[in-house]
């Protein structure tokens, strides 16, 4: 005789009696990984987003650091670790986005051991407490602020660096940058800002 299709005729060739109950479409029988990508994608999600803005200013040096990619420059910008504006306003966002405090919470600027740090450290932190909470990070939208350095021939490796840290595929992260054409402390070249946001799914 042919092989049983499922566990029903399994019971009824032992001679079991089989009775049909209400089911949920919900449950869903989990096999393969894909199985359980499904039933995540049913589970209630709430959609948030945060924004984040930092400024500093300019100093001597010889590079900058913007959205995690050293860029050679006559100056650098002055912060206590390495004054990465695009990644602390990033960092904000996401910490918004989770109603997680900011950026000074998590690494006070009081504090030593942060003197110098790499901002990719902040941001890779702030999404591991998303993580942590079961979250997903969606995108990313970063806007730099400046006459100078020219953003555009690098662009494309801060996108890139930033689809790293936070692993996200490179549509999901933009960087953009635009002047205030000559107005203001950024048109005056005393300083860099940055604004970004973030986009978050977390368990509702």
């Amino acid at each position: 005789s042919a092989p049983p299709t499922d566990d029903v005729e399994v019971a009824r060739a032992a001679g079991h009696a089989v009775a049909m109950v209400p089911g949920d479409p919900r449950l869903m029988k989990l096999t393969f990984p894909e199985d359980f990508a499904m039933a995540e994608a049913l589970l209630p999600r709430q959609t948030r987003v945060g924004q984040g803005f930092d400024a500093h200013r300019w100093g001597p040096g010889s590079s900058v650091w913007l959205c995690g990619v050293e860029i050679a420059h006559d100056q650098t910008l002055i912060g206590h670790s390495d004054a990465d504006a695009g990644l602390h306003a990033l960092t904000d966002a996401l910490l918004g986005a989770m109603g997680d405090g900011d950026i000074g919470d998590h690494f006070p600027p009081t504090d030593p051991q942060w003197k110098g740090a790499a901002s990719d450290r902040f941001l890779v932190h702030a999404v591991e407490r998303l993580h942590a909470r079961g979250g997903r990070l969606v995108n990313v939208d970063v806007t730099l602020i400046c006459e100078r350095p020219k953003v555009k021939p690098h662009r494309q490796a801060m996108r890139e660096r930033l689809a790293a840290l936070l692993s996200l595929p490179l549509d999901a992260v933009s960087v953009k940058a635009t002047t205030t054409e000559a107005m203001g402390f950024t048109g005056r070249g005393e300083g860099l800002a940055a604004q970004a946001v973030a986009t978050i799914e977390l368990p509702a």
